[in-house]
């Protein structure tokens, strides 16, 4: 795991407490695409499964995701593909 993901996999495990948790770093797939280097490539699967997201929509989900990394969207993420469902 990139140095990069391993900060976000700290960032959601200690604000959402998920029971799987699962990051790839897809920078790679995007080498050259415009808003690359300006985030370093930042380029993100998520794949999360947490009881907090219990009842709620998968808007409301991505949103606390969102919220919890909100920080790194400046410096280091571009893009984040999310998967998110409760247990």
């Amino acid at each position: 795991m990139s140095r990069r993901a391993q900060a976000i996999h700290k960032l959601l495990m200690e604000n959402l407490s998920p029971v799987s948790l699962h990051i790839e770093d897809d920078s790679w797939k995007h080498a050259g695409h415009a808003g690359v280097k300006d985030s370093q490539g930042g380029h993100f699967t998520v794949q999360i499964t947490a009881e907090i997201f219990r009842g709620k929509s998968r808007i409301a989900c991505h949103r606390l995701i969102y919220d919890t990394l909100k920080e790194r969207f400046s410096s280091t993420i571009h893009a984040l593909s999310i998967s998110a469902k409760a247990p």
